[in-house]
């Protein structure tokens, strides 16, 4: 598991130093992954979410988030929805509303919040501002399970993820202030205090997002997303706390 998360790193690292478009690249591969363990995952209660226009709308929004901004993203993202509720009338009226409805969660869970990832890289810092991100989200990871394991008594929420505990979150409070204050403050020229934001926001985002995939899987009576990283899981089991943190990221960054 430290082999993957390290490999993963490395190579999130090397695309955004060497030439940031690689990191595109990077992003595009792990949704494109994420959109089909989602869906494969989905239907293994039932549903039936349509491949090809979410498969094919994930690579517009991302590139049209890379080029359009916003904008671009949003718009890419509405196009998809309407794409996945047309395609998924040639299968006719039966289970339309459940597979419709679980086409647009993948396209939103997924590729959308990814798009914030993109925007991210957009300006002339973009690199700086994925490594704040990605470094405070793994932070949250480290600080909770670090504090968890060693004092955590009271559980945050037992019938979702037992080993949660509200010790674990104080741990990724405050490891994230202290990683988003090492980077925001000298590399982007943020105010001394922008850690004390950044860093709980993502924490309880971060925790909020590795909850709600928790709560699918469970749901879905399924362990993991996939098995394609030994000692992980699925892709999608590591980046259920990145996704909402990349939208929570653009919008915090933008403002501080």
């Amino acid at each position: 598991a430290v082999g993957v998360g390290v490999g993963l790193g490395a190579v999130i690292l090397v695309s955004l130093l060497v030439w940031r478009p690689a990191f595109l690249a990077v992003v595009l591969a792990a949704v494109l992954v994420g959109v089909v363990e989602l869906s494969r995952a989905l239907g293994a209660g039932g549903f039936r979410p349509p491949m090809t226009p979410l498969l094919i709308g994930s690579a517009a929004m991302l590139g049209l988030a890379w080029t359009r901004g916003a904008t671009g993203l949003v718009v890419a993202f509405l196009v998809t929805v309407l794409a996945v509720l047309l395609w998924r009338l040639a299968d006719g009226p039966d289970d339309y509303f459940p597979d419709a409805a679980s086409g647009v969660l993948v396209a939103l869970y997924v590729p959308f919040l990814a798009g914030f990832a993109v925007l991210l890289l957009v300006p002339d810092d973009g690199a700086t501002r994925v490594v704040a991100f990605i470094a405070t989200v793994v932070a949250s990871d480290v600080g909770g399970y670090a504090v968890g394991v060693l004092a955590g008594k009271h559980q945050m929420a037992p019938s979702i993820s037992p080993k949660k505990s509200w010790e674990g979150m104080a741990g990724s409070i405050g490891t994230c202030v202290v990683v988003a204050s090492a980077i925001l403050v000298p590399a982007l020229g943020a105010p001394w205090w922008a850690g004390l934001v950044f860093g709980p926001a993502i924490a309880v985002t971060a925790t909020i997002g590795d909850l709600g995939e928790s709560l699918i899987k469970r749901d879905l009576g399924i362990k993991d997303m996939g098995a394609l990283l030994p000692g992980h899981g699925g892709l999608m089991d590591r980046l259920d706390s990145l996704l909402p943190c990349a939208a929570v990221s653009w919008l915090l960054l933008a403002v501080l």
